[in-house]
């Protein structure tokens, strides 16, 4: 597995940079290494956010809070290490995104049983005057599921790998190269990313199937 100095140099390597980078936290001492212990967490932060990684999603019941506006039921605690809020679910749900609606009906006499709801609740995130994160929402017993911050790189896939290189690379090429060469040589690297990153998550959305039911609510009342 890459550790973040391989990550690192991976980066470096892509922008024509001889160098490499022994440690990046804390920084060697090279200007290299003090570009890489800069801009690596912004990388890898901004890249576990744009999209939901299999690998990074957790869930968690969430700490209730006291609410102290009327528009929302209940205040919930965003966790820490949230990076991307996925879906508040109801503590007991079985599926992520439906439940079955048991409700009764016939046709020509025949009774039947019919429908499903949607099983994400509406919610808002917003921050406290104190600081705390919080999530508003009506669901009682309220599940997150999210984006964690992964930094434990033996965690990452390998095209996570290769897209945070190339991520990373777009970041560097600046402060390294300088200049208007730094300037194109870095969009390079932002357009090799772009590959990188549609060959990774579609690879990681690969890795799991879901099956959406849901019900219309005029035809659920019917």
């Amino acid at each position: 597995m890459a550790s973040e100095v391989d990550i690192c140099n991976l980066a470096l390597g892509h922008i024509g940079d001889s160098a490499t980078v022994s440690s990046i936290n804390p920084p060697e001492g090279s200007a290299q290494a003090e570009h890489c212990s800069r801009f690596y967490p912004i990388a890898r932060d901004s890249l576990l956010e744009m999209h939901n990684w299999g690998f990074a999603t957790k869930r968690t019941n969430l700490a209730l809070l006291t609410s102290n506006i009327s528009e929302w039921k209940y205040c919930y605690a965003i966790p820490t290490d949230a990076v991307n809020l996925l879906g508040v679910l109801s503590s007991s749900a079985t599926d992520d995104y439906s439940v079955p609606l048991q409700y009764s009906s016939s046709v020509m006499g025949v009774p039947i049983t019919m429908g499903g709801v949607y099983e994400p609740q509406p919610y808002t995130a917003e921050t406290l005057d104190d600081g705390t994160d919080v999530i508003y929402t009506n669901q009682e017993t309220a599940m997150l599921r999210y984006t964690a911050l992964i930094s434990d790189t033996s965690k990452f896939s390998p095209l996570f790998v290769e897209s945070l290189s190339w991520l990373l690379a777009s970041y560097l090429a600046g402060p390294v190269i300088k200049g208007d060469a730094g300037a194109a040589e870095s969009k390079r690297c932002m357009q090799a990313f772009l590959i990188a990153y549609s060959k990774a998550t579609v690879s990681d959305a690969n890795q799991r199937r879901t099956q959406i039911m849901q019900s219309v609510g005029w035809i659920a009342g019917r």
